[in-house]
């Protein structure tokens, strides 16, 4: 699994509004200076999350972008949805959507296997979590593993 420029971008500015929610909405100009992203492909990726009802906007002087939800409702996976649909394809299919015959019939559980792991990790991390750096239990456990930090 690739994890896509716009994905992260993405997740980097929800998690910049979040940290900011509170005052006035936030400029795209500012989230884009704070993490150092395009800021033509930012205006792009607020407008998904703005689609994916994830932030809203307010036009005008005084205008911007906060998250549309509390950001302890917004999982990573809502986040990567609003800008690249399916967390996990296979050929752009989803795995339960597959079909395999002969030696290659054992696959599909793999992809299937493989889409529910990734689901689960990213359904159960909120951007709150991320911005109060306090990570699920189970997914510090799988970062502090000696073959995660290791090169494939």
């Amino acid at each position: 699994m690739r994890i896509s420029a716009r994905a992260d971008y993405a997740v980097r500015a929800a998690l910049e509004l979040t940290v900011r929610q509170g005052g006035d909405p936030v400029k795209a100009e500012t989230v884009a200076f704070a993490q150092g992203i395009p800021h033509k492909f930012l205006e792009g990726i607020l407008g998904d999350l703005r689609r994916g009802g994830l932030v809203d906007s307010r036009r005008g002087g005084n205008g911007g972008y906060r998250l549309a939800r509390p950001a302890d409702t917004i999982t990573v996976a809502d986040v990567i949805r609003a800008v690249d649909g399916p967390i996990v394809s296979v050929r752009g299919e989803r795995p339960n959507r597959l079909a395999y015959t002969g030696p290659a019939e054992p696959l599909l559980p793999l992809w299937v296997a493989v889409r529910a792991n990734v689901r689960r990790i990213l359904e159960g991390v909120t951007l709150a979590d991320i911005a109060t750096g306090t990570l699920p239990a189970p997914v510090r456990a799988l970062a502090e593993e000696p073959a995660a930090w290791e090169n494939p």
